[in-house]
């Protein structure tokens, strides 16, 4: 058979979520890492990315945008606000952004909901990681029940609460809110992120609650169990820890434990929308069927 040669990959933002990213693509066979873009050239991002082999520069976006050719793929984890200022630089470019911020700009995508990508997108939203780890619940709830409301809380350790995550509250709330309507088709709804100083740091948690009208407590737990299966395909951290309902009130509860090389167990938050991001490169990457000259006997 035929190797498949990687697309060519761009990070920008070395905080903790730019970390993991690295890593991720650093074992993936279909993406090849190309640049690890900063502002702080002693930041710990890029001194990870320069552990690993990776070229760096503190030079942020326009070392990207002065690279000899276009990456095939760039994700960008820096701020809603800054990439409402990078989008239209690396539109003209052709290449496929994949936005870790909640800017509301792209096409938005949760997996196990949408699928990975849209035929024609260049900018793809991966919306924020409450919306990743609530959406699929909402949606499944949303489609087996005539729900009235719907309020996602969750909860994130301050450690991996970085200066970006601060920054993007409004958005994070905004973009969120605005996702669980557009994937549910419930307009009455609330979204809210705790900040959580707690030690030990908390587990990311994130609880669903909904107004159903005779809602079943077996089969909701049911849809919210077959939720959590799909959604370990991409992130096996992702687990339902409660199912309640008293009365018209429904709660889903889940927690997400990271599995990542640089991230502690608690920062599943980081991981479930770092894994939503190179699974929607990935297969990207595998339906451009760009073949190598090295043939693999098969």
């Amino acid at each position: 058979m035929t190797a498949c040669t990687p697309l060519t990959v761009a990070v920008i933002g070395t905080g903790q979520i730019g970390q993991d990213l690295v890593s991720k693509i650093d074992r993936s066979s279909w993406l090849d890492c190309r640049l690890v873009a900063g502002r702080n050239p002693h930041s710990a991002g890029l001194r990870h990315a320069a552990h690993l082999g990776y070229p760096t520069t503190a030079s942020g976006i326009d070392a990207v945008l002065a690279a000899e050719r276009p990456f095939d793929i760039v994700f960008d984890a820096t701020s809603a606000a800054a990439h409402r200022r990078h989008w239209p630089l690396l539109e003209p470019l052709g290449t496929l952004v994949i936005d870790l911020t909640p800017s509301k700009i792209g096409q938005m995508v949760v997996p196990t909901v949408t699928g990975v990508w849209a035929a024609g997108e260049r900018n793809v939203n991966l919306i924020s990681c409450g919306g990743q780890a609530s959406i699929p619940v909402v949606q499944a709830l949303a489609t087996r029940f005539p729900v009235r409301y719907f309020e996602i809380v969750s909860t994130v350790a301050s450690t991996v609460a970085g200066r970006a995550t601060r920054l993007n509250l409004d958005e994070y709330v905004a973009t969120t809110g605005q996702a669980v309507t557009a994937f549910s088709g419930v307009r009455d709804v609330k979204a809210i992120l705790n900040i959580s100083p707690a030690v030990p740091p908390a587990t990311f948690r994130t609880a669903v609650h909904a107004v159903i009208p005779g809602a079943d407590a077996g089969a909701v737990r049911m849809v919210a169990e077959q939720v959590a299966e799909h959604v370990r395909t991409f992130a096996p951290g992702y687990d339902i820890t409660a199912c309640t309902v008293v009365g018209d009130r429904v709660t889903v509860a889940l927690q997400v434990i990271a599995h990542s090389d640089v991230l502690p167990p608690y920062a599943g938050n980081l991981d479930i929308i770092n894994s939503a991001a190179i699974m929607v490169a990935e297969q990207y990457a595998a339906r451009a069927e760009r073949p190598s000259p090295v043939e693999v006997a098969g």
